[in-house]
């Protein structure tokens, strides 16, 4: 691996845990200083690598170039203060002593524990998931916006409003409690539910998938449930869906990395013993008479991956997963998915006949989500008019190169100049 692709590989995989990891040592009321730390060693590790070849030992290094950065930038904060308060001599002392981390347990259990710290029910919710996002996930403000369905400002303001309450409010990170742990835990399912989904479906321009986030998320839900606290039902169902999509994961890709539909996909490259994964993971979730969110989409994926071809999946079964999805957690992309269900189920007419008293929200109606459903829906209708008319707003509204490719091949190209 060339030092440009596995100092990307670090940022993706590294920035979270030595964020974690320093903030533990210093207080998370420094965790601001700690990203700015981190970052620097990442800029660090590309100039250096590049240009002397590789350490022996990659992680370590930049704990300790991004342990002395921050080292410096307290000093120079309390130098600025001209008294050496007691804190920060204690946070300079915590990391001048501290070794690089060896073990991988330490490294995750640090992660796991500030993930708790970032969903602080004092903290707004949607702050709760920036902050989360941002700080452990390595996501831009632009991830985080097109994930939340909002601005690049309001993602800055919410991201100020949690740091904020960091530096009023910062625990140390092992001194949660077991109620407020427990309270905790369903933003925590959250932000790892948003981390597989940016990854399953990337909003980067030039990749269509992002694995390492997927596994990533997969790797933390399954610490997380096999901590006690972690051990519900909504965990087991949340890493089901996680395993049933990934195992589909290989064949959502042609040979140039473009995305492939549902119907487009190979289905013998569908990874047989992660479905078996999945499918276990459902199985446990299902003990207790919890029902969540999780569990409904588990179950689609499931039908999905059970089903031997796109037409002879259980489509009856999709649209009542659906239905029961937006009863427990409305939104506008429930009904819109409802509606995609029953016009494989029903026919297209009847997928319309979903949408046909529904008022988008502001940031669906102006989506290429929206709009490649109804343009997909009214063409194989017969409504031509209609059909071009949407197709060329959700060709309009694609985020990537990759989207846009998909939809081409869906609703057709657009017509030439």
């Amino acid at each position: 691996m060339s030092a440009p692709a596995l100092v990307e590989h670090f940022f993706r995989h590294e920035y979270g845990r030595l964020v974690a990891t320093l903030s533990r040592r210093v207080g998370v009321h420094h965790v601001e200083a700690v990203e700015d730390a981190v970052q620097s060693a990442l800029m660090s590790a590309l100039e250096t690598w590049t240009r002397a070849g590789l350490p022996d030992n990659p992680s370590a290094w930049l704990f300790r170039v991004a342990r002395n950065q921050l080292v410096g930038e307290l000093r120079r904060r309390a130098r600025r203060r001209r008294l050496l308060q007691h804190t920060l001599a204690d946070a300079v002392a915590a990391l001048e002593e501290a070794p690089a981390p060896v073990l991988a347990g330490e490294v995750q259990d640090d992660l796991l524990r500030m993930l708790f710290v970032c969903c602080d029910q004092a903290i707004p919710v949607e702050s709760q998931l920036v902050l989360a996002l941002k700080t452990l996930c390595g996501f831009d403000i632009r991830e985080i916006a097109l994930r939340l369905f909002t601005t690049e400002a309001n993602v800055y303001k919410r991201l100020g409003r949690a740091r904020q309450r960091l530096r009023q409010r910062a625990p140390v990170l092992g001194e949660l409690t077991h109620d407020q742990r427990r309270s905790r835990l369903p933003a925590v399912h959250e932000v790892l539910y948003l981390l597989f989904t940016e990854g399953y479906l990337s909003s980067h321009a030039e990749t269509a998938i992002r694995r390492e986030l997927c596994d990533e998320a997969i790797r933390l839900a399954t610490l997380l449930a096999e901590h006690p606290l972690g051990r519900t039902p909504n965990t087991a169902a949340l890493l089901a869906l996680m395993h049933l999509h990934g195992a589909r994961m290989s064949a959502r890709q042609d040979g140039s990395g473009g995305l492939l539909s549902l119907e487009e996909q190979d289905r013998a490259q569908w990874d047989q013993r992660q479905i078996e994964v999945g499918l276990s993971w459902l199985a446990e979730s299902a003990r207790g008479e919890v029902f969540s969110r999780y569990h409904a989409e588990a179950g689609i994926a499931a039908e999905h991956c059970l089903a031997p071809s796109l037409p002879e999946t259980r489509w009856e079964r999709v649209v009542a997963c659906y239905a029961l999805l937006e009863r427990l957690a409305p939104s506008a992309l429930h009904t819109l998915n409802r509606a995609v269900a029953m016009a494989e189920w029903q026919g297209p007419a009847a997928g319309l006949a979903v949408l046909a008293d529904f008022e988008p929200p502001t940031w669906l109606a102006g989506s290429y989500q929206w709009a490649a459903v109804l343009a997909d829906l009214h063409r194989r209708c017969g409504h031509d008019d209609e059909a071009t008319r949407h197709r060329d707003a959700a060709l309009a509204a694609a985020p990537t190169a990759a989207v846009k490719q998909l939809l081409q091949r869906r609703l057709g190209p657009e017509p030439p100049d």
